[in-house]
This record gives C-alpha cells, structure tokens and sequence, in this order.
C-alpha cells in the first residue's frame, strides 16, 4: 500500500512549488518522496522528478503536430497518457516499495471537472498499483479579496470535488501574501469555514458591478452550501508548522496515520479523531537544531 498527493489547481495557485516544498518537508522527517511531473507544459521544473511526462509526449510536439492550442493541446496529451497508463504504471512500479508519492498536475481546470481522462489515470493507478492518494485542490488565497473571485473558487472547489471522487482536501496557498492584497470584507474563517454565504450575497448585492447578477449569486451560493461539502486549509508553504499542519490532516484523509499500525476498529477511531494539534505520531519537528527548513 502507497500513499501520496494528487495536486491540483487553476494556473498560478503554486503548485509546483507546493510539490518542491512538500518533498522537502517530507524528506526532513524522513519519507522517501517521489515527484511524478503529468504536466507536458511544464519544462521548468524546480524538483528533481522520479517520472516526467515529457518523456512520453510533450505539449510542444502535440501543439506542432496536430495544429491544437494549449488548452486542447493538455487534453489531447491526457488522452494519450491514458492510453498509455503500462508506460506509467512500469515508471511507479519500482517506487512502490518505499516511497511517498506527489503528483504535479497541469493546470487546466476543464480536465479535473468536466473532462475524464485524468480522473481515469488517477483511478487506473489506484487499482493496479493500490495507491491510497488524497487530492490537494490549490486555490491562490488573493481570490479571497475580491468576492465574486471567491464565489467563483467554491463552485469551481465543489465541482471537482464532485468529479475526483477522491478524498479531497481544498488549500488556500499563498496565505502570507494574503494581506498584500489588501484588506478582506470579512475576516479570515469567514472565507476558510465556508458556513454562511449570506453575509457575501448581502456584500455583493451592494457593488454595482454584481448586483445584476444578484440572483445567479444567490442560487450559485445555495448550491454550494446545501452540498455542505467545501471548506479551506490555508497554507504558507515556506512555514514548517503551517506545512505540518496540512500534511497531519492530509495523512488522515489517505490512511498514513494507520500505516503499520495493527489495531482494533475502536482503536482506528480513537486515532482518527485524535485532535490534530496533539498529534506528535510521526513528526519530530526538528527537535534536531542542525536541521534548517530553507527554500531557494
């Protein structure tokens, strides 16, 4: 059984990055991580990557060949790496044994809520290789400074969430950058509990921009919040503790917590509402001072 991270999210949410600084993190309390580059696009890669796509097809070549744009040029590249799940699944094979696994996706979003080829390598990878994967849906945490942005993010959040079918758990990156923004209408859980978007649809019925729009707002936020299911972690990716905070609640989500354990299914229970501040199971916060958590 392999765990890891399918990470997903509109271009700019950070995603490369979040890859980059979760390996390390991870490699400093001691897993063994792989980065699986499945981006065609990117050929800039800050991390060095166990598999990359481009060695199978390249978004450039496709472009050039069958005269697509980059849009249909990731979707065509997708298909293919369906079809070609063997050239993967023998790149995986012999990570299996005793590695973490992060996985860079591209950042289209029409990929991970109306088209399928990438759910079907992500579930085809599952069966064949028993992965346990939690997928890391990346929002830039600036969308929150403007509300009709944000409306946007929770619907866009719901309908992958929807689609994935995977445990999910949705990020606001960039979080230190937040106040550069400027000042947000509400204050900060408003945006990461997701619990009443009445106070947003008063807000915005009052700028003129989007008062037309009043009713399509409001039965876009009764959709998203009688699905109940979208809430937010928020993450600076060069903090130790706010990047331990997320990887304890994404080892919940995939099953990490019980890696190794042999336990009763009380015991399991006891251990999944554990509160996660007082969760020291796995993560010896550099108790060591010769460890430095630097990003270059």
């Amino acid at each position: 059984m392999v765990f890891g991270q399918v990470v997903i999210g509109p271009p700019g949410s950070g995603k490369t990055t979040y890859c980059n600084g979760m390996s390390q993190f991870l490699q400093l309390i001691g897993r063994k991580v792989a980065v699986i580059n499945l981006d065609p696009a990117n050929d800039s890669l800050p991390y060095d990557c166990a598999v990359n796509i481009e060695d199978l097809i390249k978004l450039s070549d496709v472009m050039a060949q069958h005269n697509l744009g980059p849009n249909g040029g990731l979707v065509y590249c997708m298909d293919y790496l369906e079809k070609n799940i063997e050239w993967l699944q023998s790149k995986l094979e012999p990570l299996l044994k005793d590695h973490y696994f992060l996985f860079d996706f591209p950042g289209q979003v029409e990929l991970f809520f109306l088209h399928s080829n990438a759910k079907n390598v992500i579930m085809k990878l599952i069966k064949k290789l028993d992965l346990r994967l939690t997928a890391i849906h990346l929002v830039d945490a600036h969308l929150c400074s403007d509300s009709s942005k944000y409306v946007s993010a929770l619907l866009l959040s719901l309908s992958t969430m929807l689609h994935m079918e995977l445990p999910h758990i949705n990020v606001l990156s960039k979080i230190d950058l937040i106040e550069s923004y400027g000042k947000l209408d509400f204050n900060l859980d408003f945006y990461t509990d997701v619990e009443d978007l009445s106070y947003l649809q008063n807000y915005l019925d009052q700028d003129p921009r989007t008062a037309k729009y009043r009713k399509l707002t409001k039965e876009l936020c009764d959709v998203i919040e009688e699905f109940g299911l979208v809430n937010f972690s928020t993450l600076d990716i060069q903090d130790k503790e706010s990047v331990g905070s997320l990887v304890k609640l994404i080892d919940r989500t995939n099953g990490y917590i019980f890696a190794g354990i042999d336990a009763s299914a009380v015991e399991f229970s006891k251990i999944a509402i554990r509160p996660i501040d007082n969760d020291p199971y796995r993560y010896p916060f550099f108790t060591n001072h010769s460890f430095l958590f630097l990003f270059c």
